[in-house]
């Protein structure tokens, strides 16, 4: 017999049965299907990490979410608020510009409405009988010295300052000043320099004023801030007032923390409570903010949702540079006298703004936020798992026998029915019966 001869298999005829082989593969792997298997490993740290993780997310999510922050609720923050504002106190006072006055609240309350906003006047520069006509935009000043003659004080307003008629051109608006360019410039005795005349409301404002505030008594003025709020979502409404028919309630009580429905406040307090001095800011004015919280948990009783009042002052008076510190406008009180020529009191008021600024929220039991904050838990329960699974697969030394043990690979070469009628974790492949 002749014996036969075996002939080399050509490298391209192998390449392209490697690639037939791995595409076929690749494409039964689609069919293969996952299971998890469940490992007991026997790791005293992994096991105490997996504890600490489980009661780590345990406790945020009893702790912070439904107790601290009862995630249990549904909130209502679109909150609906009314402030109403009363002041009371009056205080006298003796100046050379307004003599003996007695002020009430229609003299140092602007506006008088009574809203969340109200501004209290403690000092004020009075410049009386101001009349429209011509006069120099600067006043003069007091003598610098014994040698030295009394002079203008252009240096307040730059560009008042003049050396001739030429520098004042009639028509043009004083920057930063009090009227309209004649064409003249006014010059004290032998001065080189002086101011341009103006017409105006004549005399000038006056720029000093009283280094005491004029209205110091202030201090002891109250104000009775009436606060009304509705949550609408859960048609919850309430007041800050007690609900009482003593009429002589609110008269006679002061807010305190044995009084929290007594809303009536000493302005003295306020401003001691946002950390100021009163009569130093009567001097030269500020805003002092009043914040009413409301936080009301309506699984509870209604007489448990209670305002809480915060204190704070708002203006610049703690910056580095408070070169426009204080509070201050101008208002102006107009009459007319027996031949028709109208005249003004010009006053300049320095004084405290109150912001009532009204802010809160509800919260009531609903089970929908309830179930999603519990399945958010249950999520951070899978991965604090898996967080451990990592440590355990690929962390610590003994990773790549858990790896084994985990991850395994069952082939079935040949389909045969189950012959036992139990079967348990301990079977051979065979007994399996090719499973």
């Amino acid at each position: 017999m002749r014996a036969a001869t075996l002939l080399p298999v050509p490298a391209t005829a192998r390449a392209g049965s490697m690639g037939q082989v791995a595409w076929k593969g690749l494409f039964l792997s689609l069919f293969d299907y996952k299971t998890e298997k469940y490992v007991i490993a026997k790791s005293k740290k992994v096991g105490i990490l997996y504890r600490v993780v489980q009661l780590s997310i345990l406790a945020y999510l009893v702790g912070w979410v439904f107790i601290v922050k009862k995630g249990y609720q549904d909130t209502d923050t679109s909150l609906q608020s009314s402030v109403i504002t009363k002041l009371k106190g009056v205080a006298f006072t003796n100046t050379s510009e307004l003599g003996e006055r007695l002020w009430d609240v229609a003299d140092y309350v602007i506006p008088p409405q009574g809203e969340n906003v109200f501004f209290v006047m403690t000092n004020l520069i009075v410049t009386p009988n101001q009349r429209q006509a011509t006069c120099p935009e600067v006043g003069r000043t007091e003598p610098l010295g014994p040698q030295t003659p009394t002079k203008l004080g252009s240096d307040r307003i730059p560009d008042a300052l003049c050396y001739k008629d030429g520098d004042c051109m009639a028509g043009e608006a004083v920057v930063a000043g009090n009227g309209v360019k004649t064409g003249r410039c006014l010059k004290d005795r032998d001065n080189v320099r002086g101011t341009c005349e103006i017409l105006a409301w004549c005399p000038v404002e006056k720029r000093s004023k009283p280094k005491k505030p004029l209205l110091a008594s202030a201090e002891n003025f109250t104000v009775y801030i009436k606060n009304s709020v509705r949550f609408p979502k859960f048609k919850f409404s309430k007041m800050n007032v007690l609900a009482t028919n003593n009429e002589s309630y609110l008269k006679s009580c002061r807010y305190s923390t044995e009084h929290p429905y007594c809303p009536i406040f000493l302005l003295g307090n306020i401003v001691q409570w946002a950390g100021s001095d009163f009569q130093e800011m009567a001097s030269e004015g500020g805003v002092i903010g009043i914040q009413i919280e409301w936080n009301c948990d309506l699984d509870k009783a209604p007489s448990e949702c209670n305002p809480h009042y915060s204190f704070s002052r708002l203006d610049n008076k703690f910056a580095e540079k408070p070169i426009s510190s204080g509070y201050n406008f101008r208002f102006a009180k107009y009459y007319r006298d027996a031949e028709g020529i109208d005249y003004r009191t010009l006053i300049k008021a320095y004084g405290i703004r109150f912001d009532v600024m009204v802010n809160g929220k509800a919260g009531k039991f609903n089970i929908i936020p309830t179930i999603i904050n519990i399945g958010s838990g249950l999520a951070l329960m899978g991965a604090g798992a898996f967080f451990c699974d990592l440590v355990l697969l690929y962390l610590i030394k003994k990773s790549n026998f858990y790896r084994g043990k985990k991850y395994e690979e069952v082939k079935s070469s040949s389909r045969k029915s189950l012959s036992s009628p139990t079967l348990n974790g301990n079977q051979s492949p065979d007994q399996v019966g090719g499973l």
